[in-house]
């Protein structure tokens, strides 16, 4: 009898951690499995690629969403960070950088409010360089200082009080490849529904 009570204990356990691992996981990913990306996203490049994991690496999602929240929810409209964000656009994302705080701006179009290199990397170097009174903290293990700078290097031009004496700073290639990765971050294209698989695109 015990052996009865205690096998039906551990189905009852089961079927509930089954339940819950299907309306949290299993539902939502069959629901979003046959969305298709939208005609103005493209894939990342190698560099892009790269470049996101030094943004894992180095923790950025803890302080950064990459998420616009639709109107309604918040000001985000506002502050010109674009639309609302809809599943289509984290298709290439995995994993997926959504984030859950803002301690600084949100990034999902950060490509478009700044696509220059030079000041992502001023901004990764010192960010109140570019942003007076920013709580971000610097990021000096990606850049170099270098005698003289090879051709093929980025010298960042710092202000004379900061600037090593003699010597150049120029960036990592961790550095460059988190620059493109931000840079990369652009989801201005029109997007309508969420797209997703018809009969006349289903193989026949």
């Amino acid at each position: 009898m015990m052996f009865i009570r205690s096998f039906i204990f551990f189905l009852g356990v089961l079927a509930t951690l089954l339940l819950g691992w299907a309306g949290l996981v299993g539902i939502p990913n069959f629901m979003i499995s046959e969305v298709q990306p939208p005609k103005g996203l493209e894939r990342y490049t190698y560099e892009q690629s790269y470049g996101r994991s030094i943004y894992i690496r180095e923790g950025c999602l803890y302080c950064h969403s990459q998420q616009v929240r639709p109107a309604g929810f918040g000001a985000d409209q506002e502050r010109f960070w674009g639309r609302p964000s809809v599943p289509a656009d984290y298709v290439y994302d995995k994993p997926h950088l959504l984030g859950t705080m803002r301690t600084g701006p949100d990034l999902f179009n950060i490509g478009a409010r700044q696509s220059s290199e030079d000041w992502h990397l001023l901004h990764l170097y010192n960010p109140r360089i570019v942003s007076p009174g920013s709580v971000m903290p610097p990021f000096p293990w990606l850049f170099e200082e270098k005698i003289s700078a090879a051709p093929d290097d980025k010298v960042i031009v710092l202000p004379d009080s900061i600037t090593p004496r003699e010597k150049v700073v120029v960036a990592t290639r961790e550095g460059r490849a988190l620059t493109a990765y931000l840079i990369g971050m652009n989801h201005t294209y029109p997007v309508s529904q969420v797209p997703a698989h018809n009969d006349t695109t289903k193989k026949k």
